[in-house]
């Protein structure tokens, strides 16, 4: 088991989940976060003020997936989040060591 955690630009999520949802991937968490990159931020006049925002809001998605759908689930997200701008995002890939539906109790695999 895998855990893909995605780093994508707001407006991106909609067609993020629907690619993720055709190729048969049926939960994900999604949490704001704000951060910078290469990006560095971007400046904003407000009331007639110049001022920098050094943070820039991005959405996280992570998603748990079995070992063999990793690639496919990179793939799809990538294709779906990606504008050719910069501040399109990042993908990360990390083991599950146990996983457990607290439902039923199910475990590893049968929970996700």
């Amino acid at each position: 088991m895998k855990l893909v955690m995605a780093i994508i630009k707001p407006f991106k999520l909609d067609e993020v989940r629907d690619a993720l949802t055709s190729l048969g991937v049926h939960g994900l968490t999604v949490t704001e976060v704000k951060g910078y990159g290469r990006q560095k931020g971007h400046t904003e006049i407000y009331r007639g003020a110049e001022y920098a925002v050094s943070f820039l809001p991005k959405l996280k998605i992570e998603v748990a997936v079995a070992a063999g759908m990793v690639d496919a689930v990179v793939e799809t997200i990538t294709t779906a989040a990606k504008t050719g701008q910069i501040g399109d995002g990042k993908i990360f890939v990390t083991p599950i060591e146990h996983a457990i539906r607290i439902r039923t109790g199910e475990s590893d695999n049968d929970a996700l």
